[in-house]
């Protein structure tokens, strides 16, 4: 597990830059924390390093936002309203296969309500730190393997 201390607002957005600019077409990328974490945040910087230039926003309410102007496509999935079946009619897999959609980074907010998970993954939690800022873990599972996320040049 790889643990990064983050100040601020854009501390958490220069995570996400980072992460846009490094990962690669078919990289998903599983989002916890409370409410307020930052997860969207770090989604925008990951917009940001991609090139996207439309305003990212959390898609609570459509649930699924497309951003396809960038180096890759970005897929920005907010499964906070949803239950674990509702979510399975989403079918989040066409995201990261590239089924139906040209593939590109799947961002997903709210991961703990997928009923299945990708093969491979960065699961990325948020957490409040009692002294102000946020830490972000990160561990890369690929296979069912978990290794640290320090090759991302993070």
């Amino acid at each position: 597990m790889t643990q990064l201390r983050l100040k601020d607002a854009q501390a958490t957005r220069s995570l996400g830059v980072r992460l846009g600019e490094s990962l690669r077409a078919g990289s998903v990328i599983l989002l916890e924390g409370d409410l307020g974490a930052g997860k969207t945040t770090l989604v925008q910087g990951i917009g940001a390093g991609l090139g996207i230039t439309d305003a990212i926003v959390s898609p609570t309410f459509t649930l699924i936002n497309e951003y396809l102007e960038g180096r890759i496509p970005l897929y920005h999935l907010d499964l906070y309203r949803l239950e674990s079946e509702a979510v399975a009619g989403l079918y989040p897999e066409s995201y990261w296969e590239g089924v139906e959609m040209p593939l590109g980074i799947v961002a997903i907010e709210w991961a703990d309500r997928l009923p299945y998970l990708p093969e491979s993954y960065l699961h990325l939690n948020l957490i409040y730190l009692s002294e102000g800022g946020r830490q972000a873990q990160l561990i890369c599972v690929s296979q069912g393997k978990s290794e640290a996320a320090h090759e991302l040049r993070l």
